[in-house]
């Protein structure tokens, strides 16, 4: 099963609050890696976290500096979470506009846990749906493909070995995908809720595979009823 995750609410939980938008962006990464856990408890084969988006540069200088400098900490603070847990760390996106830093970690992270025989958490970073399909559509002109088709163009995206989603989440009360894996969520089932990243438990990942399991789908077909 593969779960796709848009982790919204981060600054809208801070400002109630009365803090600053870092620090819901800091609890955020602490609900992060509580969902880590429980979605590889729970046997969920895939886990993408829709982490930082194409569109997210356009916040103010300030706000960009501390998500990329919180990155960098917390990917270097996980190494025993993942291995622990048996996680394996992938990322989706464009690599080349983050930080040389922000790289380095990535790059680090992906090669310390490629072996790791459990969950593969893909953090989506530096990412836009729109942004991965003119990557893959130029991967394949480099390549002289004088025919696109589905299958090609499937291929030629940021991870061709990982199943498109089945379920994706988005959390904090909005009722849209936001350029998140635009391609691969042709068929994925949605679920959204109201409640804020930060807070969200356990139990809220539980409660969204089992309306997601209770679902009947249908890829375009039709379901004999008796």
């Amino acid at each position: 099963m593969h779960i796709g995750i848009i982790m919204d609410g981060n600054g809208r939980w801070a400002k109630e609050r009365g803090k600053p938008r870092t620090f819901g962006h800091q609890e955020g990464l602490q609900a992060a890696k509580r969902i880590v856990k429980a979605a590889s408890e729970m046997g969920v084969d895939y886990l993408s976290l829709y982490t930082f988006s194409t569109e997210n540069w356009k916040r103010s200088e300030t706000e960009v500096n501390f998500l990329m400098q919180l990155l960098i900490k917390h990917l270097r603070e996980q190494l025993s979470f993942l291995r622990e847990n048996s996680i394996k760390l992938v990322h989706t996106g464009f690599l080349g506009r983050l930080p040389k830093a922000v790289q380095k970690e990535i790059v680090d992270m992906e090669e310390l846990t490629k072996d790791l025989p459990g969950m593969t958490a893909n953090l989506v970073i530096n990412y836009g749906g729109r942004d991965e399909i003119v990557r893959a559509v130029k991967r394949l002109q480099e390549k002289g493909e004088s025919e696109i088709t589905e299958e090609t163009l499937s291929a030629a995206m940021d991870h061709p070995d990982i199943p498109d989603p089945d379920l994706i989440i988005r959390t904090g009360g909005e009722l849209r995908l936001s350029n998140f894996l635009l391609w691969e969520s042709a068929y994925s089932e949605l679920y959204f809720s109201r409640k804020y990243w930060p807070d969200w438990q356990a139990e809220d990942l539980k409660e969204a595979i089992d309306a997601f399991t209770s679902r009947n789908r249908r890829y375009g077909g039709v379901t004999e009823t008796k």
